[in-house]
């Protein structure tokens, strides 16, 4: 943790208070997770070790992905009917999972971390601020956003996962709570909302590698995120209150996000931290990297 005129400090992130989900291990480019009532094998290339648990263990999953050629391709085998989807819940936040043909199950548990970190943020300024949540996924930050009494405004490229955060939304009995979901491209919203003279309080970034936007709109995330970030400076109040941006499978490191943060919020004061996101296997008490982040808050941690 530094203040953003000092060089990086990098940390490690976990998410210890989860009681839906547990990475169970780790190694030759696997992981043996549960999620809820179901134990899953996925693969995982930062995995170079070798497994602690026997071989057993990781043959009694009940469903493994199988990688396609294709990057991102794939498919599930079930041992037993495929269930569909199935409620999982973290700090009273309740959302669906369900295997997809991209390896993911509408969660990346991982991100609790940051969930929690936001929320405190938002209960600490003591007033409802405005967040922003772009390439918001299935929506467990906007809902934690939310939850922590902040009006959110949700934007993601699919109508599919727009329509996935709604029904978490209703699982976790926060329709009442002011979210905005809209379907569009991160960058034209952005821009749009710029020109409109819209301000934001918070804003979180998860931008993948590549992506399209509704109209085919092609998202690079070397190529765009310097302006991105720009665009988004333009879009802050006056006094923020923090940023968080993420990134998954990127050929980056954390000192890279570091800097294009303390780049966007050069002058704002405040303090920034970068550092990886992880996940700490059961058998070994290992830590497994699963994304790296840099993050801004306004008022200095203790």
């Amino acid at each position: 943790m530094k203040t953003s005129d000092q060089q990086p400090q990098l940390v490690l992130l976990t998410s210890p208070d989860w009681k839906d989900y547990q990475l169970l291990d780790s190694g030759d480019g696997k992981r043996l997770e549960q999620f809820g009532p179901y134990i899953l094998l996925r693969p995982d290339p930062e995995a170079v070790w070798a497994p602690a648990l026997p071989a057993r263990a990781w043959e009694a999953a009940h469903a493994r992905f199988i990688p396609a050629p294709e990057e991102n391709g794939g498919h599930w085998e079930w041992r037993q009917a495929d269930p569909g989807r199935w409620r999982m819940e973290y700090k009273g936040l309740r959302f669906w999972a369900q295997t997809t043909n991209s390896r993911h199950l509408g969660i990346f548990p991982e991100q609790a971390a940051q969930w929690d970190w936001t929320s405190a943020q938002i209960l600490a300024a003591g007033r409802p601020l405005q967040v922003l949540n772009l390439f918001g996924y299935t929506g467990m930050a906007s809902l934690a956003a939310a939850q922590a009494g902040a009006r959110v405004t949700h934007v993601d490229a699919s109508r599919k996962v727009v329509s996935w955060a709604n029904e978490n939304q209703a699982l976790s009995g926060l329709q009442d709570r002011p979210i905005r979901w809209i379907v569009d491209d991160a960058l034209k919203f952005v821009r749009r909302d710029a020109r409109r003279g819209v301000a934001y309080d918070g804003i979180i970034l998860d931008p993948p590698k590549f992506g399209r936007g509704p109209k085919g709109e092609v998202w690079e995330f070397y190529k765009l995120l310097p302006e991105l970030l720009s665009a988004c400076r333009e879009i802050l109040a006056p006094k923020p209150s923090f940023l968080v941006l993420t990134a998954y499978a990127v050929k980056a490191s954390a000192v890279t996000l570091y800097n294009a943060v303390e780049e966007m919020m050069r002058g704002k004061g405040g303090f920034i931290q970068a550092g990886e996101v992880t996940l700490q296997d059961q058998s070994a008490g290992r830590l497994l990297s699963a994304a790296i982040f840099a993050r801004w808050g306004a008022a200095k941690e203790s």
